[in-house]
């Protein structure tokens, strides 16, 4: 809700715990309630910002005006839900059409037409070489100097700066294809070339119903 021109795909899952008509009637109720919650939003901003303008002394509120103006003007798009059952791999390829579909819509998403440096190509498809070698640990962590390094050992490219690597690495997050946490001073030097790895230690780590079995511990 606070990010500029958001697109939001909501996904059901679990559909295979539910008759074919609850999942139609569940479909209905989320959006319905995602709808609902929206115009709740709405609601809410224009009145904090009627309340500010209505102050006796506006000029004290005024970063607090232009966060909320801010915010207001952020608009929210809301995909129709897609259902799926996790354990159906077809249901996984359906998901994964539904979404390139929408990402190729260009009123969605206007960059999408943008043309990318080939070395952004290049560094994605030697990467992948490098996640996929022998020698890559299975946690996938690497450094990102010795990435760097890994990377220059290519041929084509030999002059590759640390200074492009990154900016190549911002968009790689972004599409999903690695994940760097720059922005967390810990982990600014490290990329998980396996996102994978990182789901399946959140899994084991961020659990449902956690506190109840931990309780459950003599």
């Amino acid at each position: 809700m606070r990010v500029p021109n958001s697109v939001v795909l909501p996904v059901g899952t679990h559909v295979d715990c539910c008759q074919e008509e609850e999942v139609e009637e569940k479909r209905h109720d989320i959006m319905a309630k995602i709808t609902a919650m929206l115009a709740e939003r709405k609601s809410n901003l224009a009145h904090f910002i009627d309340n500010l303008e209505g102050s006796e002394e506006p000029e004290f509120y005024v970063d607090q005006w232009e966060r909320l103006k801010e915010m207001e003007s952020c608009t929210l798009t809301i995909l129709n839900l897609v259902a799926v059952n996790c354990t159906d791999h077809r249901d996984i390829k359906k998901l994964e059409a539904a979404i390139l579909q929408h990402v190729k819509n260009e009123e969605l998403f206007p960059e999408v037409v943008r043309v990318l440096p080939p070395v952004y190509r290049q560094v994605e498809a030697a990467i992948v070489d490098i996640a996929q070698s022998e020698e890559m640990a299975d946690h996938g962590m690497m450094d990102l100097q010795y990435l760097l390094s890994k990377l220059s050992q290519c041929k084509h490219l030999a002059n590759l700066g640390r200074e492009l690597l990154q900016d190549i690495l911002r968009y790689l997050h972004r599409i999903g294809l690695v994940v760097w946490y720059e922005e967390i001073k810990h982990l600014e030097n490290t990329v998980f070339l396996q996102p994978t790895f990182l789901i399946t230690m959140f899994k084991l780590l961020v659990r449902y119903h956690l506190v109840q079995q931990l309780e459950n511990i003599s």
